[in-house]
């Protein structure tokens, strides 16, 4: 028993380290998100991805073009860990603007800002 309880403190006392953490929780500002590539020189600054706009609708909430989810924003990493855009994941980069990040863990090219409150 004496064992058991050393091994839950060591645990306890791990996970509640500062240096483990992964980042405060957060809320992104509620309003619908459009998404984008940049452009070419001889054409439009930005190309808008519509199949990747959302709106953030409440407490860690998203609604995207296929339905409803949830999202997780650790610090400045966001990750949309339920529904149709499950698996995504974003660097925040300013207060309205995200940046997406690609399985390799490096930025990618597509960016996401705020375009103003709720209209969906």
């Amino acid at each position: 028993m004496k064992k058991l309880s050393i091994a839950l403190m060591t645990v306890a006392a791990l996970t509640a380290s500062p240096t483990l953490a992964q980042g405060r929780l957060g809320l992104l500002p509620q309003g619908d998100y459009v998404c984008a590539l940049p452009g070419s020189a001889d054409g439009s600054a930005w190309n808008e991805v519509e199949r990747a706009n959302f709106s953030i609708t409440g407490a860690s909430s998203y609604k995207a073009r296929h339905g409803a989810g949830t999202y997780l924003l650790e610090g400045r990493r966001l990750t949309f860990t339920r529904g149709p855009m499950k698996g995504m994941r974003m660097m925040r980069i300013s207060s309205g603007m995200l940046q997406e990040v690609n399985k390799a863990g490096k930025l990618g090219r597509m960016r996401c800002h705020r375009a103003g409150p709720l209209t969906r």
